[in-house]
């Protein structure tokens, strides 16, 4: 099993490093570009293609990778780890999640690559782009959790089955970062695998 999570680290890493690397080239951009425009109704980039209804599903899905949300899971799930007296495992969630949360920040200053701008943001954005910090923390969180969960089932259909709900949560969470027009799609594949490397 450690060799297994070993190579599967690495793999990450080798991938991270050369999406890293391609972004930096701007090797990316046609790619990016294309998907973005291609979730938008032509000729009203300001209007995502979909119904309505849609639209404000994403963002409530958004939220649940925001600092706000993550926040307030992690410090319950850390409050409850405690008074459980399981104080080492306590400590690993909070820091993997903090540490995530920083590696993210790190990333993002050391890349500096600008929000896109080829389509009108529909949330507010603020921050520089590249990692997602909504797919790199959610990863990181909901993965952590899971597989903490996960080694308390008695079944192995719901040790699989609460490690599919982190892995699903990360996932449509990175993706209505794209569909929101607030990053580009490498932005969220870096920061997804940024993020199930931090949980290894």
């Amino acid at each position: 099993a450690c060799e297994r999570t070993l190579g599967l680290s690495s793999a990450q890493l080798f991938v991270l490093q050369r999406l890293t690397s391609e972004v930096l080239e701007g090797e990316t951009l046609r790619f990016d570009e294309t998907i973005l425009l291609a979730l938008r109704r032509p000729g009203e980039l300001g209007v995502p293609i979909g119904p309505g209804w849609l639209t404000h599903a994403v963002g409530d899905i958004t939220s649940l990778g925001g600092i706000t949300v993550l926040s307030l899971m992690t410090a319950l799930v850390t409050v409850y780890l405690l008074l459980d007296r399981r104080w080492p495992i306590a400590i690993f969630v909070f820091s993997s999640v903090l540490s995530g949360w920083l590696a993210s920040t790190l990333l993002k200053i050391l890349v500096a690559r600008p929000r896109p701008d080829i389509v009108p943001h529909l949330v507010e954005v603020s921050d520089l782009s590249f990692p997602s910090g909504h797919a790199m923390v959610s990863a990181v969180t909901y993965l952590t959790l899971g597989a903490l969960l996960a080694r308390t089932q008695r079944y192995r259909s719901t040790r699989i089955f609460v490690m599919a709900a982190g892995v699903f949560l990360a996932v449509i969470i990175g993706l209505s970062r794209i569909y929101l027009g607030v990053h580009y799609p490498t932005d969220v594949f870096a920061g997804w695998c940024a993020g199930a490397l931090w949980a290894l």
